[in-house]
Order: C-alpha cells, then sequence, then structure tokens
C-alpha cells in the first residue's frame, strides 16, 4: 500500500507539472516564447512540445491507459528532459537551469519504477502463505 502511496503522490506531482509546463507553452505567454527562442528553437516546436506534455501526463495519470501507451509516455518524457537539459548546457545557461531537468527526470525515473513495482504486486495473488521452493 505504501509502494502505491508513494506511486500516486509522484506520479501525480510529476504530472500536474507537465500539465502545468504544457499549458504554459500553449497560452503564448512571453516567458516560454522568449525561452525557446534563446534556446534556438522555432515557435511551433513550443506547441507540439505543449501538446505532447499535455497528452503524455493524461497518460500518466489516467489508470486505465494501456500499459503500452504509459511506457510510451515515459520514454517521451524522458527524451524531453534529457534534450532539455542538452539545450540548456549548449546555450550556455547556468548550471541550475541544466540540473532542473535531471531532477525531474529522477522524479520521473522514480515513478516509472514504483509504477513496475505496483503493477507486479496487483498481478500476483495475494496470498498469505507462500510456496517453499525445493
Amino acid at each position: 500500500m505504501k509502494l502505491k502511496i508513494a506511486y500516486w503522490v509522484l506520479t501525480g506531482l510529476f504530472g500536474l507539472m507537465m500539465l502545468a509546463s504544457g499549458s504554459m507553452y500553449l497560452s503564448g505567454a512571453p516567458q516560454p516564447v522568449e525561452g525557446f527562442r534563446h534556446l534556438g528553437y522555432p515557435d511551433y516546436f513550443r506547441i507540439l512540445l505543449g501538446i505532447s506534455k499535455i497528452l503524455g501526463a493524461v497518460a500518466l495519470l489516467v489508470p486505465v491507459v494501456p500499459r503500452t501507451l504509459r511506457e510510451w509516455a515515459y520514454a517521451g518524457f524522458t527524451i524531453n528532459l534529457v534534450a532539455a537539459s542538452v539545450s540548456h548546457y549548449a546555450s550556455g545557461d547556468p548550471t541550475g537551469q541544466v540540473v532542473t531537468p535531471l531532477v525531474i527526470l529522477g522524479v520521473l525515473l522514480t515513478s516509472h519504477q514504483l509504477w513496475h513495482r505496483v503493477s507486479q504486486g496487483a498481478a500476483e495473488p495475494q496470498s498469505a502463505v507462500r510456496p517453499a521452493m525445493g
């Protein structure tokens, strides 16, 4: 039960961050527009990434999403966060901006591991007595 709570807390926080980030990208607010320009990306990439973040967050937050789609969401966010860190590094941004996506990646990877542990536990029969091997 503790694993399930930890999984949903981490995944919920991550999902909310991605929903907020994706919404901000789509809003056309000056900060993300200038941020993408600073990193050298065209404006349409901001829109594409905003939509992708929202769809990925929904895939992680909705329990009935098929396993394969959820794995793709985890993979997409991993690529996004590594690329964000590399982009900030290549643009000469301060260390904090380079490291922040990697810290968020740590949250994502922990969520992924917990998801596998929780879903494995749900698939195993709940028996108080385990058969002896031998």
